[in-house]
């Protein structure tokens, strides 16, 4: 199961979900309940119009929910976004405004088609607009968790990827992320998967450390805490790593330990074939190949199956066939 895949299924958990975004918001505050969350699908089909021609992007997040809280005066909606991120990548808050735009023209779009169907009395100005004055979309707010070992050193801004004359820059809007770094963070959480997941992060991804101490520290954290199988499984697949988790309970933390070191190198290869993938994808895109003839070459140049040419080409924002 690939890294994306486990991390997903992890924070898919509305215990786990509400507790994060409680943490990065709040600071701690149990504001968002996990009762008031329910899922929301995941993709996103947006058909950007231009004058001469038009242009359908598919944007997939990688988890996203809809809070219903009850209010005195009717129901309150927010959505919240969740994008887990294995790499620096250096235009992240070009890739999150587009998700939340993905996201806001999604709401836009349904609008629209309700007022078609049900042929709508709206103004010269209303109909214009496919929307009516009085409209509301519902506001999105997105979090991304960074789980590599390297300091985040990408923007965190659109500002931080734009060259802005001096004389200009108060006329040009910014659009901010909200950036989590597992290896180093000052978040406080409520729910113990959580905070055994980060500190566990913390403990591998600290590059200040040896080898051996963190393998002592890692150890001594999962026996002290009794570190449930869920949590081992989703920092074992966010690392690219195997777990026998039926010797991990007959031999006890060193198994955990020794799985993880020996397959670092497989985590490492694995990198190289997903940078390769991206870089192919984004080739084979600007030259306007179909997903059918992407999907070959995937197969034919890192010697893949098409599952995981499927997958690759499903992580970069890519439709698949």
């Amino acid at each position: 199961m690939s890294p994306d895949t486990v991390l997903k299924n992890y924070w898919n958990g509305n215990e786990e979900f509400a507790d994060l975004f409680n943490a990065v918001l709040f600071g701690g505050s149990q504001v968002i309940k996990p009762y008031e969350l329910e899922n929301e699908d995941t993709e996103a089909s947006v058909l950007l119009e231009h004058r001469d021609h038009t242009q359908s992007i598919k944007a997939v997040r990688d988890n996203i929910k809809i809070q219903k809280k009850s209010t005195v005066y009717g129901v309150q909606f927010v959505l919240l976004g969740l994008e887990s991120q294995e790499h620096i990548h250096y235009a992240m808050p070009l890739r999150v405004m587009g998700y939340d735009y993905a996201t806001y023209k999604k709401q836009y779009d349904s609008l629209t088609r309700q007022y078609k169907e049900h042929k709508t009395d709206m103004d010269e100005h209303e109909f214009l607009s496919r929307m009516k004055k009085t409209d509301r979309l519902t506001p999105v707010i997105s979090v991304v968790i960074y789980y590599g070992e390297k300091v985040w050193d990408a923007a965190t801004s659109l500002y931080g990827i734009l060259n802005i004359p001096t004389e200009m820059a108060s006329y040009v809007n910014d659009y901010r992320m909200l950036l989590v770094e597992a290896r180093q963070n000052d978040l406080y959480f409520h729910n113990g998967n959580n905070r055994d997941l980060f500190n566990l992060f913390k403990i591998l991804l600290d590059q200040n450390n040896s080898i051996r101490d963190k393998k002592e520290k890692a150890i001594e954290y999962t026996k002290e805490h009794e570190v449930s199988d869920t949590i081992l499984k989703t920092v074992a697949g966010a690392a690219n790593c195997k777990i026998d988790f039926d010797a991990l309970k007959q031999e006890g933390g060193n198994s955990m330990w020794s799985v993880f070191e020996e397959t670092a190198k497989e985590g490492e290869a694995r990198g190289e074939v997903r940078g390769k993938a991206e870089g192919i994808i984004d080739t084979c895109s600007d030259l306007g190949l179909p997903d059918e003839d992407i999907l070959k070459r995937l197969q034919v140049k890192l010697n893949i199956s098409l599952q995981a040419a499927q997958e690759y080409l499903r992580i970069f924002g890519k439709k698949t066939v």
